[in-house]
């Protein structure tokens, strides 16, 4: 099933149902291409994650417009409700906060200082993250 975040230029922008992994990301596509652009819940950038096949992709420049039309505040809060409606989950469980670089890192890059993540939230009412952190009563909060 497909959850509809937005369009551009008559491209579905949508969040997968069936056979979906971290990390969050959303679909677009025609019958010769489809991308993937991969999206966070603790920071609001976006990125493109791939295209298939490699010889029928779009322009840089349509692929650009298309991560920009996801970065749209409204549009990436839509992808963020959708995938955490559809998943329960962030794809940040067991890997580290590092409060001093304010960054989710993986063990492999991990500093003294960082804390495990043990669980979230999306908090889709206030637009916000809501990490759990191993040895911390108190949750962290991310607004988005």
């Amino acid at each position: 099933m497909n959850m509809k975040v937005c369009t551009h230029r008559g491209l579905l922008i949508a969040v997968l149902t069936r056979n979906e992994h971290c990390p969050p990301h959303v679909h677009v596509g025609t019958g010769d291409w489809n991308a993937r652009f991969e999206f966070s819940f603790w920071h609001n950038g976006v990125r493109l994650w791939d295209v298939m096949p490699i010889q029928e992709s779009p322009s840089a420049g349509l692929l650009e417009e298309i991560r920009q039309a996801i970065r749209r505040a409204e549009n990436l809060h839509r992808a963020r409700k959708l995938w955490w409606q559809s998943r329960q989950g962030l794809c940040l469980d067991n890997l580290l906060w590092d409060a001093a670089a304010q960054a989710v890192v993986t063990p492999k890059g991990a500093r003294p200082g960082t804390v495990q993540i043990v669980s979230g939230r999306f908090d889709g009412v206030r637009n916000m993250t809501v990490l759990h952190l191993a040895d911390d009563p108190l949750p962290l909060e991310i607004q988005l």
